[in-house]
Parts: structure tokens; sequence; C-alpha cells
């Protein structure tokens, strides 16, 4: 029998079903490192809760994710090298700026099972992605082969609207008291839109494996949280441009108070730092290692949708310390709908101790 914890007259489940669906509902896509300045991860994933349990069943969970990110010097030439600007053989002297400002919209449904497996809580589910990308890069870009030198100035654009990859996702939960466990193992399956030789894709042209671990303390008696993921992502060859990203390492963190049954305030955060080398790319990009770090606020509202329970969360980072990749803000919009956890209807149980 899995325990619960009252907070403010209700059970955890039912507090937390919706909410930790928004968690699980990933969305590795746009605007992070490694080939091209693009990864399969997106920093700011997951957040606060995403360890918690959830009530069995079915639950979809939906995201709107915007991002206003630029880039100028590698990370805009490499994009250069990757749509066949110029060759990856030649000399490059760079006052180039990129910007990329996606609207993508995630579909996830999942399914947590009732019953325990390794005694925790067993979840599968698959997301799917819809949007619209346009990618412009302007400036002045030099290039040299021995004695032979050209420079160009302009604008280089396009757009892109359409459907993404496919990400399946498996995850393990286990609760004890104010702590939670988890596992998770992801992954890319690269059929959506993508073309090497386009500047703005939704798809990434590559698989990818991803798995980790994270915690959250939930004390229902204070109402404080805290939640950290990290994990790390194992990229394919791209068989198209015969580059492989390197190995990246994601940590993705919330905080939050409740201030009633329903509502709660806090702050977001995530780490992304590429741990190994691309290989097969531009020699003068190196081994294109990148890094970014971000933070922002958040807020959160649980309310029920009959016999089901919603939740809404809007957060949004800022971005620092980014090398090696586009960098900005991004905001994302949760709308998730999951099940709500029956009301116990069994009397507590009076133990009588007698010498």
């Amino acid at each position: 029998m899995k325990p619960t914890l009252e907070f403010a007259g209700a059970s955890q489940p039912t507090l937390l079903s919706a909410v930790v669906v928004a968690a699980l509902t990933f969305s590795p896509q746009i605007a992070s490192a490694d080939e091209s300045g693009i990864s399969f991860w997106v920093p700011g994933l997951f957040g606060s809760l995403a360890a918690a349990p959830t009530a069995p069943g079915w639950s979809l969970g939906t995201i709107y994710y915007h991002t206003s990110v630029s880039a100028s010097g590698a990370a805009a030439a490499a994009r250069e090298v990757q749509i066949g600007r110029f060759s990856p053989n030649v000399n490059v002297n760079l006052n180039v700026n990129l910007k990329a400002p996606p609207d993508l919209l995630f579909l996830a449904p999942t399914y947590t099972f009732a019953t325990p497996v390794l005694g925790g809580q067993l979840s599968v589910g698959v997301m799917g992605v819809y949007g619209r990308n346009s990618t412009t890069l302007d400036g002045t870009l030099t290039t040299g082969f021995g004695p032979i030198s050209a420079t160009r100035t302009g604008s280089i654009s396009d757009s892109l609207t359409g459907f993404g990859d496919l990400y399946p996702m498996v995850s393990m939960k286990w609760h004890d008291g104010v702590h939670n466990y988890m596992t998770y193992v992801t992954g890319d399956i690269p059929v959506g839109a993508y073309e090497p030789s386009r500047l703005s894709n939704i798809g990434i042209g590559h698989g990818a494996i991803d798995a980790g671990g994270g915690y959250t303390y939930l004390n229902p008696m204070t109402g404080y949280e805290f939640s950290g993921v990290g994990g790390f992502t194992y990229n394919f060859k791209n068989p198209d441009t015969l580059v492989q990203s390197g190995v990246d390492f994601h940590f993705d963190w919330g905080a939050s108070k409740f201030l009633s049954k329903q509502a709660f305030v806090g702050l977001v955060g995530y780490a992304y730092q590429q741990v190994s080398n691309d290989t097969g790319g531009l020699p003068a990009l190196g081994g294109f290692r990148s890094r970014v770090f971000g933070i922002g606020p958040q807020f959160g509202y649980l309310f029920p949708i009959g016999s089901m329970q919603g939740y809404l969360n809007i957060k949004g980072y800022g971005e620092f310390e980014a090398a090696n990749r586009p960098s900005g803000w991004n905001t994302w919009l949760t709308f998730a709908i999951s099940p709500a956890a029956p009301e116990s209807t069994v009397a507590p149980t009076r133990h009588r101790v007698t010498k």
C-alpha cells in the first residue's frame, strides 16, 4: 500500500498527480548545444515535484514553449557549415549573428501503472511535437583557402512549420515520507522534419539516448519543496552530416512554496555542460563543447476538472554563461490533466496495547 502525506486536508497524490504529469511532459528539442548549436535535451525539462508520485492511469501533458535566442562566432559558423554555405576545410574569420525564435507545442500521453514494480511506480509515455521554427543569420563572414579569401556580407533566413521527432520515456519512482526518488530513460526517434541544408529544423536528424535520476523533497506540513534531476545524453552519428555530438550532462532543479492547497510559487534553474567533444565537424571549431546556465521564476495552480485533476504552470528562464550554443530566454506554459487520487474510505485503525 502506498503511503500518503496530508497537506491542508488533501492527500499528496491528489495534489501532485497533474503536477508530476507536467514534469514528465518532456521536450528534448530546440536550442541547446552540440552539432550546429542544437541538441536533444532542452534545459528546463524537469522542474518542481519531478520525483513525486502520481495517481495511476492515463494522463496528458501539453506544453507551449517559446524561446528567443541568439548566437555569434563559432555557434553561428557551425550553422553556416551545416547548410553548406562554405567548406569545412577553409579558415574562418567571423562577425556573424544568429537569431532563432521557435514556437512549439508538445503533447505527451503517459500511463502510470497501479501495480508496484521493484517496489516503485512505473510510468511509460511518448511525446510528439508540432510547431514553427525560424532562423536568421546576418553579418560578415570572411573565409580563406590558402592565398584565396572571400568576404560575404548579408542575411540568410528561412522558416519551417511541421512535426518533430518522437520521444519515448520510461520512469520509475519510489516514495518514502518526505523523500521521493526517480530514475528515467528516454530517447529520440528521428522522424521529424529535418533537412541538413536548411537553417530551420524541428527534428534533430539523429537518434539519442538519455538516462538519469532525480530527487524531490516535499514536506506537506510546511509546504516546502525542492527537486533536482540530472542525466547524461548519448548522441548517435547524424547520417546526413556524419557529425556525432558529444556526451552531454544536464541538471534541472526547482524549489517552491505552497501558498494554499492549490497554488505555489518558486524558482527554477538548470545547468548544461557538454562533457566530450563532437567528432566529424569543422576542424576550426575544435571539440565545440557547449555550456549554459539558466534561472527564473515559476507559478503553479491545481484545480479539479470533474473527476480529474488539472494543473497550470508558467515558468521562465534567463540564460547566462553560454558557450558554443544559442542563448537568451525561454518560457514554458504547461497544462496537464491526470486522474485524481481517490479519497480514502478506510477509517484509521486504532491499536490498543495492553500490559
